[in-house]
């Protein structure tokens, strides 16, 4: 008890002499100097000594004036912002340590009266170093944050940070940063940012991710701060159907039915005519489908193809289909990945009801020149990467084009000889990274399609949009981006019969939007999004012109339309605790219908007709016709259950101002798109999703579980026998009613090993109901009937078994329940004239749908020096040669009712593509 006692005193008297000696006054001033320079300064003015390492002290500039000051306040505000502490002992030696805290009193536990024999090892290891923290035998890289703090007693602290490819400078979205035993764990976002909450002390952190060499790091923390990762490529060769890049993240975030899907990952699954479509692939996922095939848009959980919001870098595609829906609109060398939000949708996505396709194109190589190259029998690909300023700046050009008239003319059909179809699209993207915290991006995208299946008709359609974005980080905690893009969509018919009524008809919608969006780390438990967005909508519903001086059409014109959506949008990633995981987001949409336009009155009780009109109201420009909005909820929230499994539940509502009408049973490339206004108002949404996901050995396989029930109401359909195109009253062929849509969705994906590929089922319902007064107005006596697109049974299979690094066999199965159809069910006789009686809307159903595509790969070898790495796909599509009827069509001939089927492929279709890259 003595000794304890003496050694009290003992660093008593040391720790008030070091006091005594930190507070004598020091008169001081530098300017522009370096940490070492102003060290010998004050040694040169007074006797105090120091003890460190050179390296230890950056070369940054500093400067300073201080009277009469504390030898403390001094070397506080000399070592501010670094992570160097330091003691100073009674002998004026001051010693400065990296990070650690040298401490000149004993901990509070030491003045406990107590016998027991304290062990040195115990009394000087610091309570922060975790015994359970192996220390890698090989060296590894060591990063300190932040120092030591006394007065700090915090569990955790927040590691903040940017990943990129070092060869080209691109972000990493979805790395996967894991804490080693410790089970903790993150991801990068879509713009390669990332944090995690740290205990204090030593963390080893390892980073993994397909085409990323993995890393690892000895991270000692002792405050809140930044780590910016530069990692290298891998060499390691992709598992070729791998939808999902990142370890354990669909068990982990607490949105529903998202799914990631990378183009390098799926290159080796059979598709139609060699092509590597992104958005194909996604149809073989549970709850994406569509009419069929050559049809172009797609169906989500029982959602009409207009309620999917198709974004290319924050640009609106308004049709992303090529060749009747054979092709995506999308050239897959330029694209990167996309996101599908088929569940909870993100608080700063609105304006849909279904879905978010968020597509995001590459980032240009920005070291050396670079590209990838692609021949097939309908299609060749381009995309380069060009560095524009060496390490800083860098242009993606990418284009693709179609000679496929040679399919046509090779059918049997007659009919079919003399038509053509030929589309292309490109891309141009310019990346420039100004400083750490600014870069800007701009993207251009153009599509073209032309096509005439008679020979007096010419229809073409193409897409235009430029996204031009700001990324800015403010500080470790903050940052965001402001991006402003333009989006177009048009089609136009020319009628060229050699005859007195030839004409031009042309169609064109335009938005242009502004969005500012944040994020802000609050602390361990908080993370938000949040922003604002405001769209200007303007829809030329149509003009038709006289072809040519001896065409006797009259000149018409359908007035414009305009309108402004704008929105405010929250949303908090809340970590209630390791277990609990909340995703709140609130969004609030407003909608204004503007002038210059005329709207109609109708009669109050009685169906909108021309015989029904009471006044026609005049709005002048920019006036507001009529005003729609209100609240949206995106709520979600995931609890594990065991480390590796978790339960997921959400409740998202949607608005939908601007909507598709259309008389096809399937999307057709002359749809026109209507704004809401005084007469049709917008769509709205509920959605509820309940789901468990489970890994397995890791995640070397993958299992999800959804079901999920959606009511809509205001939904769009169409009076029998409507005349929609450069129709001034469109209104009185709408009609709008309720939705309702239920199902369950099954996915089991294998990641690793040589086989893989991923089995998934659906079961989905699909029903909408029309119901009035008034009989023009009611579908099916008012009842809910199937939709166009209600198929309840889809199952698709993806497998990929590699022989060798450089063979690969792959397969895709595909089976669905036949869409539902109007069929006649008898004739009778009215006047001496027969008719035809159909059965009510959608009654029956076509033959179901099965379909097997098989693959052979062949990789280029794999030397590291050589000029490009080669790809040979050799593919069937159709395997089976299976007739499957895109449609069922009724022709009345001699009297008679006859029934014919339309297919788009009937037989195999063999497939030879040729890829390089280089």
């Amino acid at each position: 008890m003595k000794k304890i006692l003496l050694i009290l005193i003992f660093f008593c008297f040391q720790f008030i002499n070091s006091q005594n000696v930190a507070t004598k006054s020091i008169s001081i001033s530098f300017e522009n100097e370096t940490k070492i320079n102003v060290i010998k300064k004050i040694e040169n003015l007074t006797n105090y000594r120091f003890y460190f390492v050179e390296s230890w002290l950056d070369d940054e500039l500093i400067s300073g004036q201080f009277n009469n000051s504390s030898l403390q306040n001094l070397l506080d505000s000399v070592f501010k912002n670094t992570i160097i502490n330091y003691f100073i002992t009674s002998d004026n030696k001051v010693i400065l340590s990296r990070s650690i805290l040298i401490n000149g009193t004993l901990p509070e536990w030491f003045s406990n009266e107590s016998d027991e024999t304290i062990s040195q090892t115990e009394a000087i290891e610091p309570v922060f170093f975790n015994e359970e923290v192996p220390i890698p035998d090989t060296a590894i890289e060591t990063v300190r944050i932040g120092k030591e703090n006394k007065f700090s007693r915090k569990k955790h602290y927040t590691l903040t940070g940017f990943a990129k490819n070092n060869t080209t400078n691109e972000p990493i979205p979805n790395l996967a940063i894991i804490v080693k035993n410790k089970n903790i764990n993150t991801v990068t976002d879509i713009n390669g940012y990332y944090f995690i909450n740290l205990p204090p002390g030593i963390n080893i952190i390892e980073t993994k991710s397909i085409g990323i060499q993995d890393s690892s790091k000895k991270v000692i923390i002792y405050d809140n701060g930044t780590l910016n990762l530069s990692l290298q490529e891998s060499a390691e060769i992709l598992k070729e159907v791998t939808i999902e890049a990142n370890r354990d993240r669909n068990i982990k975030e607490a949105i529903t039915g998202n799914t990631q899907i990378k183009i390098e990952t799926i290159k080796s699954v059979p598709l139609v005519l060699g092509e590597r479509d992104i958005l194909k692939v996604a149809i073989t996922l549970p709850g994406i489908s569509n009419a069929g095939e050559g049809a172009s848009g797609y169906n989500v959980r029982g959602g009409k193809e207009d309620q999917n919001l198709i974004l290319l870098d924050n640009g609106v595609v308004y049709n992303p289909s090529h060749f009747f829906g054979i092709f995506s609109a999308l050239n897959p060398f330029t694209i990167k990945d996309v996101n599908i939000y088929k569940g909870t949708i993100p608080a700063e996505y609105g304006g849909r009801l279904s879905s978010v396709f968020d597509i995001n194109t590459k980032n240009s190589n920005t070291e050396k020149f670079s590209g990838e190259v692609s021949f097939g029998p309908v299609t060749s690909n381009v995309a380069l990467e060009i560095p524009i300023i060496k390490g800083t700046s860098g242009l993606l050009v990418g284009a693709r084009g179609a000679y496929s008239d040679w399919i046509l003319k090779s059918l049997d059909e007659k009919s079919l000889k003399n038509s053509t179809a030929s589309f292309y699209d490109a891309v141009l993207k310019y990346q420039h990274k100004i400083n750490e915290n600014n870069n800007l991006e701009a993207t251009g995208y153009y599509s073209d399609d032309s096509f005439s299946i008679s020979s007096d008709s010419l229809y073409g359609y193409n897409n235009q949009l430029m996204s031009l974005k700001w990324n800015h980080k403010f500080n470790t905690n903050n940052h965001g981006d402001l991006s402003l893009v333009n989006s177009k969509y048009k089609f136009n018919i020319t009628y060229d019969g050699n005859s007195d009524n030839n004409f031009e008809l042309g169609y064109n919608v335009n938005e242009t939007e502004l969005k500012l969006k944040m994020k802000y780390l609050l602390n361990e438990q908080h993370s938000f999004d949040y922003g604002i967005s405001s769209k200007l909508y303007v829809v030329n519903p149509g003009n038709k012109d006289p072809k040519g001086s001896e065409s006797i059409v009259e000149p018409f014109k359908i007035p414009k339309e305009k309108a402004l959506e704008s929105a405010i949008f929250i949303s908090d990633n809340y970590n209630v605790n390791k277990n609990l995981l909340f995703n709140l987001g609130f969004r609030y949409s407003i909608y204004s219908s503007i002038g210059e336009a005329t709207q109609k009155l109708y009669k109050s009780g009685f169906p909108k007709s021309e015989g029904t009109v009471t006044d026609t109201l005049t709005f002048g420009k920019n006036e507001v016709i009529k005003t729609y909005g209100g609240p949206e909820i995106r709520a979600s929230l995931r609890y594990f259950l065991f480390n590796d499994f978790s339960i997921k539940a959400s409740y998202n509502s949607t608005y939908q101002y601007i909507h598709t009408l259309s008389n096809n049973t399937t999307t057709s490339s002359t749809d026109i798109w209507k704004l809401s206004d005084l007469n049709i108002k917008p769509q709205q949404a509920n959605q509820y999703t309940l789901g468990l996901y489970k890994n397995i050995d890791g995640n070397t396989y993958e299992l999800s579980l959804e079901g999920y029930y959606k009511k809509s109401k205001n939904i769009i359909d169409y009076k029998v026998g409507a005349d929609l195109l450069l129709n001034k009253s469109i209104e009185t062929e709408v009609l709008q009613g309720d939705g309702k849509a239920y199902g369950i969705e099954f996915l089991i994906k294998k990641t690793k090993g040589k086989f893989n590929g991923w089995f998934g089922y659906n079961y989905s319902r699909s029903f909408n109901k029309f119901n009035s007064i008034f009989s023009e107005e009611r579908i099916n006596n008012g009842d809910f009937f199937p939709s166009n697109f209600d198929k309840p049974h889809d199952i698709s299979i993806v497998a990929n078994y590699k022989l060798t690094k450089r063979f690969s066999f792959s397969a895709n199965f595909a089976y669905q329940t036949g869409r539902p159809i109007t069929y006649p069910v008898g004739n009778y006789n009215f006047n001496g004239i027969d008719y035809v009686l159909y059965s009510d809307r959608n009654k029956l159903r076509i033959p179901d749908y099965y379909r097997l595509d098989l693959g052979f790969n062949i990789e280029g070898n794999h030397k590291i020096k050589k000029f490009a790495h080669s790809f040979w796909n050799i593919s069937i599509y159709n395997a089976l040669g299976r007739n499957n009827p895109y449609s069922v069509f009724f022709v009345t001939e001699k009297g008679k009712v006859k029934a014919y089927q339309s297919s788009i492929f009937s037989i195999p279709i063999p497939t030879i593509t040729y890829n390089f890259k280089f």
